[in-house]
Formats: structure tokens, sequence, C-alpha cells
């Protein structure tokens, strides 16, 4: 592509000026007819929230997002710049992408005025117009729209009333591109009018001083449905001007939020080529049902959400305790188990906030009893018509299993080795070589795990596993039971 440097050789090429709206919708149109995809890596929104973009888009709207924390929203609207030209001619110098053929600024204006066809063309690369700004109590007007800039009217001589002494804010210098305001409700009232006033009638007042600002902006915002909906923190003038309210949504299904995760996380560990990390299906979806049974959880406050964060973060600790472990053992494959989601906890009681019954138990209870509740959904999907009877009996014989995360795997399956059938029945519905130790381990503490869910044995802090006495068996609501003070687990 050839970028023209004179107004003239601009006019000569033919170029011709459009809106910001008009230049994304004709991308996306181009877009759409090759059949490419829109939002490259992220998931789940196909059916949902993409069509509603592509909607305001084509519709030429400034749209919202709504959705709890985790959604993708600030990956969604920074993605918007791929509808957008590659580059895009300004008047040279100008702070506010000023159009060679229509400018704005008395900048721009004076420059066509003085130099007509010989006026100095600058390519903007389509990143650098994008805009996006948090929304903080703190954010003044001269933050988004401007301020007067004494040093400059004294520079040049001018009238503190004269264009030239504004500093443009944040918003002008995104004209001809986008602008994006994350977590709107937290902007102060006023600025929510300077926002509307200038959309609205292409003005506002610095300092006193009615300044003309007609911008061509693409509008994007996001925010949290409770922000926007119960606390009416937007005025209602600046609702009335966004086109589009779009809902996003966390994954739908356990599949879809693994395929984000797996995706996302970290989880290759780059820089140890000694070592295969290899994440067993069955923990994969323990952890993204964890984020589920959270969101479903009357103790977890579900205006804030559980977002795929969670997920993300659970995951590689897990993993990375797996890999101390494989450190201090020697062991080369790092294969998480059941201990390694406990050993997460740090990275999960962070994400979650909690009403009032879930604060008075405690972080930490909350996420085993999340853990305990995963388990047993998943282990009925893996060993359902399964029978561990036989090592259910085991352990109300008065037998006991300790494991501890950092016990090799060669250590664990001698000790496991001792439970009657665990090991084969295990392998029947998990298809992998009995000769895999890792995997075995895993699998094997998942259905003790699962076991334990279903109030079939007990299970201590440090993953110790004994009987459980026929009263505390009929206790379906269970959720932990403490045996520091049994012999051997203190």
């Amino acid at each position: 592509m050839s970028y023209e440097r004179t107004l003239g050789d601009l006019r000569a090429s033919g170029y011709a000026s459009r809106s910001v709206k008009d230049e994304m919708r004709s991308n996306l149109i181009a877009k759409l007819r090759r059949g490419e995809r829109l939002f490259p890596g992220i998931l789940g929104y196909d059916e949902t929230v993409v069509p509603q973009i592509v909607n305001a888009v084509l519709a030429r709207h400034n749209f919202i997002l709504l959705g709890l924390r985790g959604q993708a929203k600030s990956r969604i609207i920074r993605q918007l710049t791929e509808l957008l030209d590659e580059e895009m001619p300004i008047v040279a110098g100008s702070e506010v992408n000023d159009d060679p053929f229509y400018p704005l600024s008395a900048y721009g204006r004076e420059q066509v005025e003085l130099l007509g066809d010989e006026t100095t063309i600058g390519w903007v690369n389509r990143n650098d117009r994008f805009v996006e700004k948090l929304a903080t109590p703190d954010v003044t007007i001269a933050d988004i729209i401007g301020d007067v800039d004494p040093i400059k009217a004294a520079k040049g001589g001018h009238d503190l009333a004269d264009e030239l002494t504004i500093h443009f804010g944040l918003l002008p210098r995104a004209n001809r591109g986008i602008f994006a305001m994350n977590e709107l409700p937290d902007l102060a009232g006023k600025i929510q009018v300077g926002l509307f006033n200038i959309m609205q009638e292409g003005d506002v007042q610095i300092k006193g001083y009615p300044v003309r600002l007609p911008l061509d902006v693409m509008l994007v915002f996001s925010a949290n449905p409770e922000d926007y909906t119960a606390r009416g923190k937007i005025i209602t003038p600046l609702k009335d001007r966004i086109g589009a309210e779009i809902q996003t949504h966390y994954p739908a299904n356990i599949q879809l939020s693994a395929a984000i995760t797996k995706q996302e996380a970290w989880t290759t560990r780059d820089g140890f080529e000694d070592f295969t990390v290899d994440v067993p299906e069955f923990i994969s979806e323990i952890i993204e049902q964890i984020a589920f049974e959270a969101r479903d959880d009357q103790r977890v406050d579900k205006r804030s959400g559980v977002s795929q964060r969670f997920s993300i973060s659970a995951l590689e600790s897990a993993i990375s305790n797996a890999e101390r472990r494989a450190l201090i053992t020697g062991e080369k494959d790092i294969v998480p188990r059941i201990s390694d989601v406990y050993a997460a906890l740090p990275a999960m009681t962070g994400k979650m906030e909690f009403e009032y019954e879930g604060e008075q138990v405690g972080a930490a209870r909350v996420a085993k009893d999340l853990i305990k509740g995963a388990c047993g959904v998943i282990f009925e999907g893996f060993f359902l018509g399964i029978d561990f009877a036989p090592a259910v009996a085991w352990f109300d014989e008065g037998n006991k299993l300790l494991l501890s995360d950092n016990a090799s795997a060669e250590e664990c399956v001698g000790l496991l080795d001792s439970i009657p059938d665990l090991i084969e029945s295990t392998l029947v519905a998990l298809d992998f070589n009995k000769q895999d130790h890792a995997k075995l381990v895993s699998a094997c503490e998942f259905v003790l795990e699962g076991l334990y869910a279903q109030n079939k044995i007990a299970r201590n802090e440090d993953g110790g596993f004994e009987a459980v006495t026929k009263a505390k068996r009929d206790r379906r609501g269970m959720i932990y039971e403490d045996f520091t003070d049994i012999e051997g687990y203190n």
C-alpha cells in the first residue's frame, strides 16, 4: 500500500473520507462475506454475544457489554480494532487525528488553509486509533475531554478562550477511532454528562469557554450488571445514547469451559525439556466443575461472579504443585492429582466474594466443600455403574490410607495396591497403561475422593482416608470431617 505524503497526492489517489462507524461497518461486511472468524480466541460466544456485536456495528451503534468479571469483555473490545482500516491519513501533527479533507481542530484548519494541497499527511495505524480508560471516581473532565493549558496560551500569545490553548483529553484524541470506557457506572455523574453532551451536541465547556468538538468516534463501554441496573449509576441521557446493550455470560458447559482454560492457562512449563506435563481429563473437568459449583453456591456472592480466571489459576497452581513434587522426587512426569487441586486453594479463595454465611465459615472451608462437590459430580460421570464395594469394605475393616502430595508415584502405588480391586476397577473406566504409575495414582486418588464425596469413606486435610461411621454416613449433608484426633493423623 502506498502512503501519500501531501493533501494533493491524497486527493489525486481518490481517497474518500468516511466516518469511523461506516469504516467499521464496511470492513465487517467484507469479513463476513469472506467467512472470516470474528474475535479469534473468544470461545462460547459465536451463537450469543458475537451476533449481537455484529448487529450493533452494522447498525452503527455505540454499545455496552454487560457481564460479570472474567467474561472476556475487555478482550472483545480490544479486538474491535480489527474492524478498522490498517492505516488512516491525518493532518500531520494533529493531536485529534484531523481528517485532511474535513479538519476538526483549529490546528488542522490552519494547516489546510495555509498550505492547501501541500499540507503534510501523516498515517496512523489501526492500533493507535484505540483509546481505553478505566472509569474511576477520580477521573475528571480534563482527563476525558480536556482543559485550558496556560503554558500553550503564554507561548503562543493566545487568549485563554482561544481553541489553540486547549490540552485535549482522551476522548478527542480518539477522534476517528474507538473510545472504550471500562466499568462505566463508576464514572462520576458530571463526567457522564460531559460524555453525553459531546456525543449529542458535539460541544463542551472547558473552564467556562464553549468549544465545538463534533467528534467522529465509536464509543464502547463495559459494566457489571449489578452496577448498571441495581445501583442506577449511569445517567438516563447517556443510557439513551447507547445503541445496544449486550449481555456476556460464563461458559455454558464443562467442555467449553475446559477449552477456554486450556487455551489461556500456562501448562507447558517451558525450559524443562526433561519434564512432560500431562493433565488427566478428569482433573481438568474437576477444576471447571469447581467453578460451576461456586457460581451456584449460596455462600458465594453471585453479583460478583466467579470468573474464568478462577479455573485458569487453579489449573496452573495444581500443575505447579505437581511440578514441585517431580522436582523433589526426581520424577519426569508431571501429572496433577486431587491433592494438587487442594494445594491450589490459594489460587481459588481470592477469586470469590462471599455472602455472610460464606464469611462465617471461611474461604478455605467453602473452597474445600466446592472441591468435594465437584469431585462427586465428575466421579459419577466417569465411574457410573462401577462397584467399589471391596475398597469401601477395606476401609470399614479399620484400615487407613494416607497419601502425601510429596510422595512419589512408586510409593503411592505400593500403598494403593493394598486396597482390594481399587486399581483394577479404576482401570475399567480409564484407558491407560497400568504401568503409567503417575496417571494411575492420580486416577486412584480421584476414585477415593469420589467415594469421599459420596460419604462412603472419610478424608482429612492431609489426604488421609478411612471408614465413615454409620452415624456420619447417614448425615447426607456432611461436607468435611476432621480426623486430627485420630491416632496417626495429629
